[in-house]
């Protein structure tokens, strides 16, 4: 496989590219100057020292605004971490953030889980959610299941919901999910501060 045949299966690999756009990528490549290439090499590279997973959300953050293994919200003391909010991904963690319409604490799945999964704990951190659960039971009041309305989003939240439920019953914790004011086929990275508001408010 030549170069530009590998790099364009590289980038078929991300979420929503397709061999033909993925192709696409690699000759915008080639047509850039080399300067250009060179600052995109050189910030890949950077990701992985200065990007970190928080340890506790599971969400990415920027290794130099943050001290410890923790990122900003989830060390924020005026967060109320009686809330958890459960998502599929950072980018709906940030449209929640930009609404302004909650104050609580997040938890990241990192994806959504496939209808005819095998190994569900291998797609999404059941694994990391349930020990989140455990260890902050005393704090925790509520979990907020927040997955897409969409058909592997509903899937997602019906397998966590039957994981987080037996726990939840043991430590006195509510388990609730976002109301419809999010309507079918949304995605949470796509919704206005509005829609995400009513959804919160209509909670159950």
């Amino acid at each position: 496989m030549d170069p530009v045949q590998k790099l364009a299966a590289l980038f078929a690999e991300f979420p929503g590219i397709g061999t033909r756009q993925s192709r696409r990528f690699v000759y915008f490549l080639l047509k850039q100057h080399k300067s250009y290439v060179r600052e995109l090499t050189a910030l890949i590279e950077s990701l992985e020292q200065s990007v970190a997973e928080c340890v506790r959300c599971h969400r990415y953050f920027m290794k130099k605004h943050e001290r410890g293994n923790e990122c900003a919200i989830c060390a924020d003391l005026m967060r109320d971490h009686s809330q958890l909010l459960v998502l599929e991904r950072d980018a709906d963690l940030e449209a929640l953030e930009r609404s302004g319409t909650y104050r609580g604490c997040y938890f990241v799945l990192g994806g959504t889980l496939p209808m005819l999964e095998k190994e569900p704990e291998s797609k999404i951190r059941t694994k990391e959610l349930v020990k989140l659960l455990k260890t902050g039971g005393k704090e925790i009041r509520e979990v907020i299941l927040a997955c897409a309305m969409t058909p592997e989003g509903e899937h997602t939240e019906e397998y966590v919901k039957n994981v987080v439920l037996p726990l939840a019953e043991e430590l006195n914790m509510k388990v609730t999910s976002l109301g419809r004011g999010l309507s079918t086929g949304t995605e949470l990275e796509y919704s206005d501060a509005d829609t995400l508001r009513y959804a919160l408010e209509g909670r159950k």
